[in-house]
């Protein structure tokens, strides 16, 4: 009796230890799955954030703000996502210089800005703008389209259509360095595509 109870809990601790070391195995962080997943999470991000985070945001720390405007149905949208807003040195100026917003220009809610209401006029609608957006694109409805605003929250200019990152960096930097005030587009863009090499 006292040989089998040995043999039993021998057994037992043969078996508890096999599967701890296969559940140790399982869960090694040299898997393949582990290290994809790892350096997928420290892939650098646009820091997207609502239109009303951002002007709020805007009240206390002033910046300036970049606002993509996109629809749920717009192929170009989706490209300047999986392309140009996902390129590092755009990653990198944008977090730095900019309050980015994504406003979906068919949203359902309603929207208020300092007493200002703004709503989607069809809601429920296959594709009617919201009012937010319309303001935003003075009425010129093409997607994507790309909003600056400055530091006190006013409209500076639209910029339509997909853009490519080397396209896209003179843009963000004309604003985010502040050239727009002092320096035609076409000067600055010369300049700044000689001084990167482009």
């Amino acid at each position: 009796m006292k040989i089998n109870r040995s043999i039993g809990i021998l057994l037992l601790i043969i078996l508890t230890t096999s599967l701890a070391a296969q559940t140790t195995t399982a869960t090694t962080p040299n898997t393949p799955t582990n290290s994809i997943t790892s350096t997928a999470s420290t892939i650098p991000k646009i820091n997207w954030m609502s239109f009303e985070q951002a002007y709020e945001l805007n009240k206390t720390r002033p910046k300036m703000i970049f606002v993509d405007v996109y629809t749920d149905w717009c192929g170009w949208c989706k490209r300047m996502d999986a392309t140009t807003f996902t390129a590092p040195e755009v990653v990198a100026y944008m977090n730095q210089h900019f309050y980015a917003v994504k406003l979906n220009a068919e949203r359902q809610d309603t929207v208020v800005i300092d007493g200002v209401i703004f709503v989607n006029s069809n809601p429920g609608s296959g594709r009617g703008s919201h009012q937010l957006a319309i303001e935003l694109l003075r009425g010129k409805m093409s997607y994507p389209s790309y909003a600056f605003l400055n530091e006190k929250s006013q409209l500076l200019t639209v910029v339509p259509g997909y853009q490519p990152t080397k396209e896209f960096e003179p843009i963000l930097h004309y604003f985010g360095e502040g050239a727009y005030i002092t320096e035609k587009w076409e000067n600055f863009r010369a300049g700044f595509q000689e001084n990167s090499g482009q």
